[in-house]
């Protein structure tokens, strides 16, 4: 990117700050006095896959942690302590983990293409998809990411529920509870993957449950799988590179 480039984006910072002082007066004050958000957003780094707009919520109303393909491993300090700030700092009250369809980190770990050093991170998908293996080979081939997708957030939040610092939370009576979604950049909408826990009932009972569910969404019919949403991306030629 050239120094023009980037002072364009300073030049549409200035106009941005003064459009919203315009329209919201005392707008910034607000946002300086506290953060009080409800939710916390573990999501993708992709671009395409901002949280605020995508759940119409404003700047301060959901805490953001993001890395390549929405993981989250026990040994990631980074996002456990995204985790620890929000829920014991920040008392949110619902935890979102968000894949999004086409998904270019679960496609590399899905067809085994090397990438550079991100190769030692996905490797974490792979565990899923080896997982998964006897069923993601028996559903037709052009829905496999997408379904790979939504495995992937479902056992993330498997590790974001079991983590200390949910247990922690939870033992003393806090109330957040974890979420599943997917999100398609084909369409703008949310998914709701029905995996839900508040560390009230057996997490692997919602485990088992959520994979069945996946595994009966993607197994329809060869003609229904084009409806996949990597399929129609494939198909008009809009599909990008996600992270």
């Amino acid at each position: 990117m050239s120094d023009n480039n980037l002072e364009d984006l300073f030049a549409h910072n200035r106009a941005w700050s003064a459009q919203m002082e315009r329209d919201r007066p005392g707008f910034f004050t607000s946002l300086v006095k506290q953060q009080t958000p409800r939710y916390m957003w573990i999501g993708c780094s992709d671009s395409r896959v901002p949280a605020n707009q995508i759940t119409g919520l404003e700047p301060g109303e959901v805490f953001v942690h993001r890395n390549v393909a929405n993981i989250v491993v026990h040994s990631d300090l980074n996002a456990l302590s995204a985790i620890q700030f929000a829920v014991e700092h920040l008392k949110v009250e619902h935890i979102m983990v968000v894949g999004h369809y086409g998904c270019a980190g679960v496609k590399a770990a899905l067809s085994g293409k090397r990438i550079g050093l991100a190769d030692n991170w996905i490797r974490h998908i792979q565990d899923v998809r080896d997982r998964h293996s006897v069923m993601i080979e028996s559903l037709p081939e052009e829905v496999r990411v997408d379904a790979l997708c939504e495995l992937n957030v479902a056992e993330q939040v498997v590790n974001v529920a079991v983590s200390t610092v949910m247990v922690d939370a939870w033992a003393r009576g806090q109330k957040v509870q974890i979420h599943g979604w997917t999100f398609g950049v084909h369409d703008g909408l949310l998914q709701d993957l029905g995996l839900s826990v508040d560390g009230a009932k057996p997490l692997d009972t919602a485990y088992k449950a959520a994979v069945q569910r996946i595994r009966y969404k993607w197994s329809k019919p060869a003609g229904a799988a084009l409806a996949s949403p990597s399929a129609q991306a494939g198909a008009d030629g809009t599909e990008g590179t996600a992270k």
